[in-house]
């Protein structure tokens, strides 16, 4: 989809704007000009067939003074992101309406940089269409949308942002929605490497053989049960000199979890080709990187496998050696998530990071704890933690901050082993959490739950392209931050 950014007065708008939809965003405090659009907007304000509250609609078709094919008339709140956000998405049964091609969206008062990034992320958001594996697919008619504002000057760096976020998300959406066929090991590495072709992106892929010389012995155990050959995947986005200490983000890529021997019920088990939720992240920040170019160094780590109860599959009990020399007892073959990313967080060390984010759909319990709403933030690093919290905010991708008292380590201690890879129900995030950081070492860690938050269920179904925009924001403040920093000096 085509974004552009431009300058756009209500009065000129409507008579000029030839397109498909025209969406008229109207917030609280509105005062109506002499201009069509505005004076329908009023009219319909005092009828009471609109009104100001996010998410409110109202369809026009063909209005007298106005060229656009049709008009939607939107409630936009406080005028604030989060009410845009609110207000956009109700338009989504619009938006996919066969016909519907270019859409041109105003604002009925001049819009603040954030309420214009999420207009774009919306509009993406509502009219996307998963398509990759349908005979006939009605695909996405939506093809370009243009935002109107007095002045673009002050909100194209939030346009811009946005516009790279959204082909990030995409991305990721694409790759967690495919069926576990579709979306193996191997094709999970060459999507990685498509993204190579981007210059400042270089692509590593680590098979079965080399994995084994570097001793991870834990994500080797999840992957034997499988026919499919396992991938270590290794990005790099060289954004600022070579010395600068790189941000590590390392994504969960079970392309699809069985539980392994300690099977799931078969009710709803077709999610779980969802479980590469964090490697679509991490896939689609990288994505949004190559657009945006922010001068930061950056490494992706992705270990994907599936996990399968074949004759070969490791078993509850087994006790396996992680690449940190560190014994594990794996008590649960359904927690195989982490005992994959603890080998990623160890290799992740010898990028002497500046700090290391992991992403995972690992628990349920972190769904009962926060459903769909927050990702649960885990962090050994208050400073890494307030970033990424400001981030999930400014992005509307939020995050809470969960505790990680030793006292919860407890219940992880084994008779045959270093470790073991399950504490029983209790604060299962958390015991999930606590179990990784045994792995992080001194650097700055910090790690995201979003099992609640990467994809959808019910009529919904779907990825959701959960956590790109909290890391992206992220990543855009640490360049920032750098930089000033280093004109400080």
């Amino acid at each position: 989809m085509d974004f552009e950014l431009k300058t756009l007065a209500l009065a000129a708008a409507a008579s000029s704007q030839r397109c498909d939809l025209l969406v008229l965003l109207v917030a609280e405090g509105f005062a109506p000009g002499p201009e069509a659009l505005s004076s329908l907007a009023a009219l319909a304000l005092k009828q009471g067939d609109l009104q100001t509250r996010a998410g409110s609609l109202l369809q026009c078709y063909a209005p007298p003074g106005v060229a656009a094919r049709r008009v939607a008339l939107l409630g936009a709140g406080d005028g604030g992101a989060a009410a845009v956000r609110k207000a956009v998405l109700a338009l989504a049964p619009v938006l996919k309406v066969r016909g519907i091609k270019q859409v041109v969206t105003l604002f009925a008062q001049a819009p603040q940089p954030e309420a214009v990034g999420a207009a774009v992320r919306s509009l993406a958001e509502a009219s996307y269409v998963y398509t990759s594996t349908k005979s006939k697919p009605e695909a996405r008619t939506l093809a370009r949308v243009v935002i109107g504002v007095p002045a673009p000057a002050p909100v194209r760096g939030a346009f811009d942002t946005a516009v790279a976020v959204v082909a990030g998300v995409e991305f990721a959406r694409e790759w967690a929605n495919r069926p576990a066929n579709h979306a193996t090991p191997t094709l999970l590495g060459e999507a990685a490497r498509s993204l190579a072709k981007h210059k400042p992106i270089q692509c590593k892929l680590h098979g079965p053989a080399q994995v084994a010389k570097l001793g991870m012995g834990a994500f080797m155990a999840v992957a034997q049960g499988s026919s499919e050959p396992l991938r270590f995947i290794e990005l790099h986005y060289q954004g600022a000199a070579k010395g600068q200490a790189p941000v590590v983000l390392v994504g969960k890529g079970i392309t699809f979890d069985s539980g392994g021997i300690s099977i799931k019920p078969a009710a709803g088990m077709d999610e779980m080709k969802f479980d590469m939720g964090g490697a679509a992240s991490v896939l689609g920040t990288f994505r949004a990187l190559a657009q945006l170019k922010p001068r930061i160094n950056v490494v992706g780590l992705i270990p994907a496998c599936e996990n399968l109860p074949d004759g070969k599959a490791v078993k509850p009990g087994d006790v396996v050696t992680s690449m940190s020399g560190q014994t594990i007892e794996i008590l649960n073959t359904d927690a195989e998530g982490r005992l994959a990313l603890c080998d990623a967080l160890a290799y992740a060390a010898r990028f002497k990071p500046a700090a290391v984010v992991d992403m995972a759909t690992l628990t349920g319990a972190c769904v009962v704890a926060l459903g769909g709403v927050r990702s649960g933030l885990f962090a050994n690093d208050e400073a890494l933690a307030a970033q990424l919290q400001a981030a999930g905010e400014q992005a509307l991708d939020p995050c809470w901050r969960m505790p990680l008292d030793d006292d919860y380590a407890e219940g992880l201690k084994s008779h045959f082993a270093d470790v073991a890879n399950v504490a029983g129900r209790d604060a299962g995030a958390v015991t999930a959490a606590k179990f990784l950081q045994r792995f992080v070492g001194s650097y700055p860690w910090a790690h995201l739950d979003i099992a609640g938050t990467a994809w959808k269920s019910g009529a919904a179904k779907g990825a959701t392209g959960r956590p790109v925009g909290l890391l992206v924001q992220y990543l855009l403040a640490a360049a920032s931050a750098r930089r000033g920093a280093a004109r400080g000096k």
